[in-house]
């Protein structure tokens, strides 16, 4: 770990804007600034862990190869405390020099929950169904012709 710096949880939280974005994965310390923009989800979803360890949800999209290497290439340092795998940085190749796109799609959880459905579909007919049962029951049933 020749090199490398070492950082503590509140050094990484001070860093937490658009014009600053340190975040952590598996024990390595980013420097994700330049990358907001060219990140395929956003720059929303980096600044959302912005300054916090983002491993969880790192791992939960299950991110490419390529943005496994772009890890090693953002890295800045090492969480104190931490002992994280040594890497063997030839095998990590540069995604800007090959290519200057890079696809890839995020599944956001729906926060709204299953019974919302159920709201916004059945009760504006239930009302609706009130409303013409009440106009039919106390309406007047003097047809003349």
């Amino acid at each position: 770990m020749a090199g490398l710096r070492f950082f503590t949880f509140s050094q990484v939280a001070q860093h937490k804007s658009n014009k600053d974005c340190w975040l952590v994965i598996n024990g390595r310390v980013l420097d994700v600034t330049k990358f907001l923009e060219e990140h395929p989800g956003g720059d929303e979803v980096l600044l959302e862990v912005a300054g916090k360890d983002a491993t969880k949800e790192f791992d939960a999209i299950g991110h490419s190869k390529e943005a496994q290497n772009l890890v090693l290439k953002y890295q800045v340092g090492v969480l104190q405390g931490v002992n994280v795998q040594e890497v063997d940085f030839k095998g990590v190749v540069d995604k800007e020099s090959n290519n200057k796109e890079m696809s890839a799609f995020v599944i956001k959880e729906d926060s709204a929950p299953k019974s919302i459905v159920f709201y916004e579909f059945f009760v504006p007919i239930l009302v609706a169904g009130l409303y013409f049962g009440y106009r039919f029951l106390t309406s007047e049933d003097s047809i003349t012709y």
